[in-house]
């Protein structure tokens, strides 16, 4: 299995899904999911779970889990989710997302840039900076 080097956060994947991320954040995103990517099973579980979504959202958003790498949780991602907690004071669900990328060396797409840019050794990008 070959490295993979981007885990979609939900929040992009809600706007991607959505189209409402600049066009050369779709396209850069179009690339990305052509190729391999990752969600952590929070992401799997914030878009299949959000409150109100339409059928067609959740048959886009089930397409898009299908297409994804899902990461669960093992106990390398625990225990750097720990650590994450006790150094950063992150939500719980961030701070599992923050750690399967730092376990798995994986960027974050995201625009939750408060959550994640205080996290050493994470690397984030953002998608409007495309």
């Amino acid at each position: 299995m070959g490295r993979k080097e981007y885990l979609i956060d939900t929040n992009v994947a809600i706007e991607y899904i959505g189209e409402a991320l600049p066009e050369k954040a779709l396209s850069m995103i179009d690339d990305i999911i052509d190729g391999q990517f990752c969600i952590s099973v929070i992401n799997k579980i914030e878009l299949l779970g959000f409150a109100g979504i339409t059928d067609d959202e959740e048959i886009k958003f089930q397409e898009l889990i299908n297409a994804a790498d899902v990461i669960e949780l093992d106990e390398d991602i625990v225990n750097s989710t720990i650590e994450i907690r006790k150094q950063y004071k992150t939500k719980l669900p961030d701070a599992i997302i923050a750690a399967t990328a730092l376990v798995n060396e994986l960027t974050i797409i995201t625009r939750n840039t408060k959550d994640f840019e205080k996290i050493e050794g994470l690397e984030v990008l953002i998608p409007c900076d495309f």
